[in-house]
């Protein structure tokens, strides 16, 4: 994934975010009950903070070493996908079941985080 793309992805997952959580406080406000709309905006919360790790990713590429920070904002951008992606769809249909995948994303959030430590540690200036 080149910088750029990671760039664009993260803003697409900001808008999406932004959206969502307005979404969750206005409209599904009557529809969720208040536990599914608590993990709605958890949902909303890490994809915000992680589209903006993908972002930050993307502009530390030119400074270290980039094969390992694309595998990290690739990583990354899995995790969005099924960490929030299954909350989102847990809250939405209340399958308890989807829950169960919502850690694999969660891994996914750590290991792209210990990339980026790696290979700053691992930078020699």
């Amino acid at each position: 994934m080149q910088d750029r793309h990671l760039i664009a992805a993260g803003a697409i997952n900001m808008f999406i975010a932004v959206a969502a959580g307005a979404f969750g406080a206005h409209a599904l406000k009557q529809s969720l009950s208040a536990e599914m709309l608590t993990i709605w905006h958890t949902a909303a919360n890490y994809q915000m903070m992680h589209a903006l790790g993908l972002i930050a990713i993307a502009l530390l590429m030119p400074r270290f070493n980039q094969v390992l920070l694309k595998r990290a904002g690739l990583t990354m951008l899995i995790g969005i996908l099924i960490f929030s992606g299954s909350l989102y769809a847990l809250a939405l249909t209340g399958m308890r079941i989807l829950g169960a995948i919502t850690p694999i994303g969660g891994v996914a959030f750590l290991l792209a985080w210990a990339m980026l430590a790696w290979t700053a540690i691992r930078h020699k200036s």
